[in-house]
């Protein structure tokens, strides 16, 4: 993953900070990235659910 100097040096010292490494952080900082994408999915996908079921009840 390419990164500016200045990036890189934020992500090191971040890394640092946390006694982590860099391969470390950088992929459990994707991974919750991936993970809250999912959930507002997940979040979004029940909302509709819901409100297509609420709506089908009143059409019947």
């Amino acid at each position: 993953m390419p990164f500016t100097g200045e990036e890189l040096d934020a992500l090191r010292e971040r890394a640092a900070a946390e006694g982590r490494s860099v391969e470390a952080f950088a992929h459990d900082a994707v991974m919750a990235v991936v993970n809250e994408h999912r959930r507002l999915f997940d979040e979004a996908a029940d909302h509709v659910l819901k409100a297509s079921t609420e709506l089908d009840g009143r059409l019947a």
